[in-house]
């Protein structure tokens, strides 16, 4: 019977809620550990705020895909401005080359926020011409699509892009393949000259005004500036050759000498696919005059002509249209006397 009263007793105190004490810390465990954290302040003897080469050029990379890709607008403008930052710095920090550069960010070109193209256009500002040059074929493919967007705030930005590109690669730009006829193409459509749109750009309306202008709050000005951007375009394009001084060596070398530029016959089309005419190169200035003449010559003056009689802005660029081509077909068959 002890024994039995004695497990009764242990049970029971099993059970037995221990009381509060008030003031007093309840009991810790033998193994308790403290891990509570009083300190105000951390000192640190060393510290250091260098990266290594290595984060830089992520970063760089990290934010070219942001500004490529990201849907926020203020995402793609604040890092097109670091990027211009970067490129722009003394010396340039472009871990990647202006050729990836380009290749990520030449679709911004229709972009559809008005801050980034700006900021894309005064990218495109500070990259070196040297390395833009070789880039330029693909670069007028996004060109011409922003100058025929439906958008007449892309197509006015757009031709922004096409005067640099002329300033930078003048003579890369109306020579290389389809960098002719298919941007002469381009222009045309968007001021609504281009024959093989139909009669229906000529058909009599309510207005015999250019139907570019037509739905946009500054027809003229735009219209203007359209013509004024493809005058330049002509000038490029109808500029004689520098005639380089008679050199004895380089004469012989030209004759015999294996070429030391890659694929020096391009324009031969020897291996290339067949001919297609939009596409091919006009690397002289006869060549460039030949196929205007028998493709867009009557479309353009007439177009012209017909913007000389709206007087104002649109008659003052076409005037300047018109000496363009006075003066580049000079060799060829005379415009009509004013």
């Amino acid at each position: 019977m002890g024994s039995s009263n004695r497990k009764k007793k242990e049970k029971k105190k099993d059970f037995h809620k221990a009381k509060l004490k008030v003031g007093k810390a309840n009991a810790k465990a033998a193994n308790f550990t403290d891990t509570s954290f009083k300190s105000k302040s951390i000192n640190v003897n060393q510290q250091t705020l260098e990266g290594d080469g290595s984060d830089s050029v992520e970063q760089f990379k990290q934010t070219l895909t942001t500004a490529a890709t990201a849907k926020p607008d203020n995402l793609r403008r604040d890092a097109l401005s670091y990027i211009t930052t970067q490129v722009s710095a003394k010396p340039p920090n472009n871990p990647v080359g202006t050729a990836s550069v380009l290749t990520k960010l030449l679709p911004l070109i229709s972009d559809v926020s008005i801050s980034v193209r700006a900021h894309l256009l005064r990218l495109f500002r500070v990259l070196p011409p040297s390395e833009v040059r070789p880039h330029v074929e693909k670069m007028l493919m996004y060109i011409r699509g922003g100058m025929t967007h439906l958008s007449a705030d892309i197509r006015s930005d757009t031709l922004n892009a096409m005067e640099w590109l002329l300033d930078v690669a003048g003579d890369e730009v109306v020579s290389c393949p389809g960098g002719w006829l298919k941007t002469l193409n381009s222009f045309s459509s968007m001021l609504g000259w281009n024959p093989s749109v139909g009669s229906a750009m000529n058909s009599q309306g309510w207005t015999s005004g250019s139907k570019s202008t037509l739905g946009t709050k500054k027809g003229p000005e735009a219209q203007a500036r359209q013509i004024q951007v493809l005058a330049r375009f002509l000038q490029a394009g109808f500029q004689p050759e520098t005639v380089a001084p008679y050199n004895p060596k380089a004469y012989w070398d030209n004759i015999y000498r294996l070429p030391a530029t890659a694929n020096p016959f391009a324009y031969l089309n020897l291996f290339g696919a067949p001919r297609d005419e939009d596409n091919e190169m006009y690397p002289d200035r006869i060549s460039r005059q030949r196929v205007f003449d028998a493709k867009w010559r009557s479309s353009i003056v007439g177009g012209m002509e017909g913007a000389k009689k709206e007087g104002g802005t649109v008659g003052r660029a076409a005037a300047l249209l018109d000496k363009a081509l006075r003066g580049g077909l000079r060799d060829s068959a005379p415009l009509p006397a004013r």
